[in-house]
C-alpha cells in the first residue's frame, strides 16, 4: 500500500456542491452537539449526584429516536430528502433555547431536560435518516467510503472541539452559554442545508407505510451482509459506551471536574480524527468485511485497556484515542458496505433501521454500564464491557461468512439489479 493511499480522499468535496454544503452543515451541527455532550450529563449529575440518572437520559430518548428514525426512513423513500432535513434542524433551535432558559431557573427542572432530549431525538432521527439516504445519490457508489470518512472527520472535529469547549464554557461561564451556542450552531446548520438542491428518491413506494417497513425488514432478512452489519454494529454500540460514567470517573478516579469530563469526551475524537484522515485505503482494499471485523474487535480491546488504566489519566486518554480510531474505521466500513449493498429505493428504510439500532444499543449500553458500575464499580464495569465486545464481535464474524467476505469491490445492489 502506497503512502498516498492512506490520505483521506477529498474527491466528494471537489466534485459535489451539495456534499460541500452537507459537509459544512454537519460540521457546524456536530460542533454544537459536542457542547451538549458535556452540558447535559454535567447538569444532571449536578442535580442528582447519580451516574445512573445520567445514563437514563439515553433510555428517555430511545423511543423517540426510534420513532424519528423509522418515520424518517419511510418519508425519505417517499419525498424530497432535503425537505425532511431543513424543518427538523430548524425546530431543534427552539429545543436548545429552552434548555438554556431552564438553566436560569433557581431550581432547573430535571423533567424538562429529559423532555428536550426526547424531542431533539425525534428531530435528529428524521434529519439523520434523510441525510444518510441521500448520500449515495450525491457522491456516487464509488465514493461511499470516501464520503463516510469525510463525514467521520466532521464528527471527530465536533467531538474534539465541542466537548473541550463545552467543559471550558460550563466551568467558566455556565450551562446557559453552552446551550445557547448550540442553538446558534443549529440555526446555521439549517441555513446551510437549505442551500442544497432537491434530493427526491429515485422511486416512491406505492404501498402503505406499514408495508414499506415490512419490505425493508424482508430485505434485511434476505441479505446476510446487511443482517451481519446490523448485528455487529449492535455489539460494538452496546459494549463500548463508557461515556455515561465519565462524570463519576472524573470526580472519583481522576479527582477533577467538568474540565476532565470534557477531556475524556474529546480523547476518542482525537484518535478518530487521525484514523479518518488516514482512511484513504478504505475504499480500495479487497477484503472489506475482514477489516471491519478486526476493527470491531479492536474497539473492545481499547475499552478494556481504558478500564484497566488504573486511574492514570494519560494512559486512559491513550486507550480512549485508540477506541476512537478503531470505531471510526469500523463505522466507515460499516456505513459504506450498508449503502453499497442497499438499492436506492430502500436507502431510507435501511438507513432508518441502521440508525435506530445504533441509537438503541448505546442507550441500552449506557444503562448496562450504569448498573454494572453500581454493582462492580465504574472501572470494572468498563473492563467487562470491553471483554464482551471482543467476544461478541469475533463470534459474529465467525458465524456470518457473508459479512466476513463482503467487499466494496463487488457489484453494488443497484448494479446487480440492472444485470438481472
Amino acid at each position: 500500500m502506497r503512502l498516498g493511499d492512506l490520505v483521506v480522499d477529498v474527491t466528494p468535496l471537489r466534485e459535489s456542491r451539495e456534499f460541500r454544503f452537507l459537509f459544512a452543515a454537519r460540521l457546524v451541527s456536530l460542533l454544537g452537539f459536542g457542547l451538549t455532550t458535556v452540558a447535559i450529563p454535567v447538569q444532571i449529575y449536578g442535580l442528582t449526584g447519580s451516574s445512573l440518572q445520567v445514563s437514563l437520559v439515553s433510555v428517555v430518548i430511545m423511543v423517540p429516536m426510534l420513532v424519528g428514525t423509522l418515520a424518517g426512513g419511510i418519508l425519505a423513500d417517499r419525498m424530497d430528502r432535503r425537505k425532511l432535513i431543513v424543518p427538523a434542524r430548524g425546530s431543534a433551535v427552539a429545543v436548545f433555547a429552552l434548555l438554556a432558559v431552564n438553566t436560569t431557573f433557581e431550581h432547573p427542572q430535571l423533567w424538562l431536560i429529559y423532555l428536550c432530549a426526547a424531542v431533539n431525538s425525534v428531530l435528529n432521527g428524521l434529519s439523520a435518516t434523510a441525510l444518510m439516504a441521500a448520500t449515495p445519490a450525491i457522491v456516487g457508489r464509488a465514493r461511499l467510503a470516501a464520503a463516510g470518512a469525510l463525514m467521520a472527520i466532521t464528527a471527530e472535529l465536533g467531538a474534539i472541539i465541542g466537548p473541550s469547549l463545552g467543559g471550558v464554557l460550563t466551568a467558566g461561564l455556565g450551562l446557559a452559554w453552552n446551550y445557547g451556542l448550540t442553538a446558534v450552531a443549529t440555526l446555521l446548520t439549517t441555513l446551510l442545508v437549505s442551500r442544497i438542491r432537491s434530493l427526491p428518491p429515485t422511486g416512491q413506494p406505492e404501498e402503505s407505510p406499514l408495508r414499506s417497513v415490512v419490505e425493508g425488514l424482508r430485505f434485511v432478512g434476505r441479505s446476510r451482509v446487511i443482517a451481519g452489519l446490523l448485528l455487529i454494529d449492535f455489539c460494538v454500540a452496546l459494549f463500548t459506551v463508557p461515556f455515561a460514567l465519565f462524570p463519576e470517573l472524573a470526580e472519583r478516579v481522576f479527582a477533577g471536574g467538568p474540565g476532565i469530563v470534557g477531556v475524556l469526551y474529546a480523547a476518542p475524537a482525537v484518535g478518530a480524527m487521525i484514523a479518518a484522515a488516514a482512511s484513504g485505503w478504505t475504499d480500495r482494499v479487497k477484503h472489506t468485511g475482514r477489516y471491519l471485523v478486526a476493527a470491531t474487535i479492536a474497539c473492545g480491546v481499547a475499552v478494556g485497556g481504558f478500564g484497566l488504566s488504573g486511574g492514570v489519566l494519560w494512559s486512559a486518554l491513550v486507550w480512549l484515542a485508540l477506541l476512537g480510531a478503531a470505531d471510526t474505521i469500523s463505522e466507515i466500513l460499516r456505513r459504506a458496505l450498508l449503502q453499497h449493498n442497499t438499492p436506492d429505493h430502500l436507502q431510507g428504510r435501511i438507513s432508518a433501521l441502521w440508525l435506530a439500532q445504533t441509537n438503541v444499543a448505546p442507550a441500552l449500553g449506557s444503562v448496562e454500564a450504569g448498573v454494572l458500575a453500581r454493582l462492580l464499580g465504574p472501572v470494572t464495569a468498563i473492563a467487562v464491557g470491553g471483554a464482551l465486545c471482543v467476544v461478541t464481535s469475533a463470534g459474529v464474524g465467525a458465524a456470518m461468512p457473508a459479512l466476513r467476505e463482503s467487499s466494496l469491490q463487488d457489484p453494488s445492489a443497484d448494479e446487480l439489479a440492472e444485470q438481472s
